[in-house]
């Protein structure tokens, strides 16, 4: 009698909300925002977690707020995104805050440290371990407030016209690399160009770079890059766990309505999750089928990785030398990553390798 008498309070509760929700709906503003993104339409993944929070925004405000995703180069150029976002040109942007390190080299945190945390590290620091406040704090100075917004998982090396099988077969090597990575590479003698997705195919085809990373088989397969480059590398030790981001204009987002915001950041947390469960589908039957047809799979040397870390290492230390802000992050980052490492040293590496073991055993 009692658990019956306790749906019947819980199904009229319900009711009433049913019928709440259509009043709330007509009293709420109408709201329309641009966000602009920094990759094309083409690669759906990257792209669409914009879109998977636009459709969700929308959805759950009865479309009364709605936010317009636009395609890198449809409003601002993919890699001008933050300026837009900051100058109020466009209200929000989708973007990998490493294209900004030319600006400061703290942006980094918010999207991917060479040799840094993976993907569920990455998320684990952002929203448990202290990295939101951090980096919030550290937008301000931009007027922007930020949102993690997708992550890729850990992503592969790039495609290169030729085998690097040494150190010495980097320099003078010109190379399509963001962020951070590139001016570690720089240590190396790569000569690192940073170019957007849209225009890579036709720089590596040309020759006007000798080597091009982007994500992962997914979207590779899509961009070609297999047409112009035989061998391709891996791991990506720059992009462990790249998150990206929702970057949102401090004005506009004080004047939205506490609903909308609840609602906005929901939607961020959903494209979030979406976007890395993509890859995840997608990357080995794009692996499979980009080996077959050719692609010559090739791990970075240990020579590579060992100098590589070091260069890292190295320019981290320079530059919490010399910049507060990066400094600032990048002890508790550091903290946190050893923690991380220890722990998954114990659980999740054992189980992964094992794993991989078996699977290798069964073939």
């Amino acid at each position: 009698m009692e658990r019956r008498s306790f749906l019947k309070q819980a199904g009229a509760g319900l009711a009433a909300g049913a019928l709440a929700a259509p009043a709330i709906a007509q009293t709420a503003p109408t709201i329309k925002w641009r966000l602009a993104s920094s990759f094309p339409k083409s690669l759906d993944t990257i792209f669409g977690a914009a879109e998977v929070l636009s459709k969700r925004v929308a959805a759950a405000t009865g479309g009364k707020f709605q936010i317009q995703v636009f395609a890198a180069g449809e409003i601002v150029p993919g890699l001008q995104v933050l300026d837009a976002v900051k100058d109020g040109t466009v209200e929000a942007g989708h973007s990998a805050s490493y294209y900004y390190v030319g600006k400061d080299l703290t942006f980094a945190f918010d999207c991917a440290i060479p040799f840094g945390l993976n993907s569920r590290q990455q998320t684990a620091w952002m929203y448990e371990g202290g990295g939101l406040p951090l980096l919030r704090e550290f937008f301000k100075d931009y007027n922007i407030v930020n949102f993690p917004c997708g992550n890729t998982g850990v992503q592969m090396g790039g495609w290169f016209r030729k085998e690097i099988k040494t150190v010495a077969d980097l320099k003078g090597l010109k190379m399509r690399i963001s962020g951070f990575a590139g001016l570690v590479l720089k240590k190396l003698g790569v000569v690192a160009q940073q170019i957007a997705g849209n225009e890579l195919y036709p720089a590596l085809e040309k020759g006007t770079i000798d080597a091009a990373e982007w994500v992962g088989p997914y979207d590779d397969e899509k961009l070609g890059f297999n047409k112009v480059a035989k061998y391709y590398y891996y791991p990506g030790w720059w992009e462990g766990g790249p998150q990206l981001s929702i970057l949102v204009n401090q004005k506009h987002w004080d004047a939205l309505p506490k609903e909308y915001q609840a609602v906005l950041e929901a939607a961020c947390w959903e494209a979030h999750v979406d976007m890395q469960a993509r890859y995840d589908v997608k990357n080995p039957g794009a692996l499979t089928r980009l080996v077959a047809g050719g692609t010559q799979l090739r791990k970075f040397s240990d020579e590579i990785m060992a100098a590589s870390y070091k260069a890292t290492e190295e320019l981290c230390q320079e530059t919490a030398a010399s910049n507060p802000k990066f400094k600032k992050i990048y002890e508790p980052w550091l903290k946190f990553r050893e923690e991380q490492l220890r722990w998954f040293g114990i659980a999740e590496r054992p189980f992964d390798n094992f794993m991989g073991s078996a699977s290798q055993k069964r073939k």
